[in-house]
């Protein structure tokens, strides 16, 4: 299980090297000048050169990636904002706490939501509820976020009047965003569910089940969705690492200044060191969410357990073969 957990850990390391190299070269040949951003315009040119060699942009292209990555390993520091002139990193970590709860929401809210409505589809296939959750489901997944926030914004704000069109300052704030990236993401949730559970329902241990006379409800809360839980958890990890993406527009419509506000000004204002560390976070958080579904799989799948097992039992066995 250790080695399992350590290897999974080691594979997640080149994946953001890969990215953190992308995303610095694109911004490194990038037209424009940072200086520009950070002084008047009125700057003599020799100021220009020495406050640029002071930020070490007169180095080759490795040495500042070097440097970059240094910073990040050691200091966690994503180096300093062009337009606030502080630490990118205390932006990042005043920001990220708002996006961190709206992922969490949604991702809860998609979860629920989409095991449900996919276990009663897949027991009654065919029927009208089958029909209506498939048609509602795939309505919710095509519509795009900031449409769906706005039409949430026009219910429940404007006509009802019981929840509040913008701002988090009270947890009320929170059920509007989180139901337009919740409802979207909803839908692969229930469309995983359903398809994995018809195809466990049909096996022979759930017919011998329920031959033995087990109520439908162990029969299928925990025969069958028990086996039929490996892809959909791959799919609820993948839900809750996309929902950082869904954010950026959903932050903007309700005005919540999380990391997605953040890197649409940033990228409006040419803030380039916080666009690097707004897209490296968001890299980081959907590595680390695959880890955590990885390291869970090794919790439930006893096959993958009887991998490693099977390993060290036959290391065992040519230990002593070999003496």
């Amino acid at each position: 299980m250790i080695r399992y957990i350590f290897k999974r850990i080691i594979m997640v390391l080149p994946v953001l090297l890969g990215i953190s190299l992308l995303i610095f070269t694109m911004l490194y040949f990038t037209p424009g000048d940072p200086t520009s951003m950070l002084l008047p315009i009125d700057t003599p040119p020799a100021l220009r050169e020495a406050y640029r060699a002071h930020l070490g942009l007169d180095q080759p292209f490795w040495v500042q990636y070097g440097n970059y990555l240094k910073g990040i390993v050691t200091r966690f520091d994503f180096g300093i904002s062009w337009i606030t002139h502080q630490s990118a990193s205390v932006e990042l970590l005043q920001k990220f706490p708002y996006s961190l709860t709206l992922a969490f929401w949604a991702a809860a809210i998609a979860t629920v939501l989409g095991i449900i409505a996919g276990i009663i589809s897949a027991v009654k296939q065919y029927t009208v509820f089958d029909s209506l959750t498939s048609l509602l489901g795939l309505m919710a997944y095509s519509m795009p976020n900031f449409w769906l926030g706005m039409l949430l914004i026009l219910l429940f704000s404007l006509h009802l009047r019981w929840l509040p069109p913008s701002g988090v300052s009270s947890w009320v704030g929170w059920i509007l965003p989180s139901l337009t990236i919740g409802l979207s993401s909803m839908a692969s949730v229930m469309r995983m569910t359903r398809s994995s559970m018809l195809e466990v329902i049909r096996q022979d241990y759930i017919i011998t089940a329920r031959a033995k006379g087990l109520s439908e409800y162990p029969v299928i809360g925990k025969h069958a969705l028990g086996n039929a839980f490996i892809p959909i958890l791959t799919t609820i990890g993948l839900t809750f690492g996309r929902t950082m993406g869904g954010a950026i527009v959903t932050e903007q419509v309700f005005s919540i200044p999380g990391i997605g506000k953040l890197i649409v000004d940033s990228i409006n204002m040419r803030n380039y060191p916080m666009v690097q560390g707004v897209v490296l976070l968001c890299a980081m958080w959907f590595c680390l969410v695959n880890l955590a579904i990885d390291i869970i799989y090794a919790f439930i799948d006893p096959r993958i357990r009887a991998q490693y097992v099977r390993r060290k039992i036959k290391a065992v066995a040519g230990k002593e073969t070999a003496k």
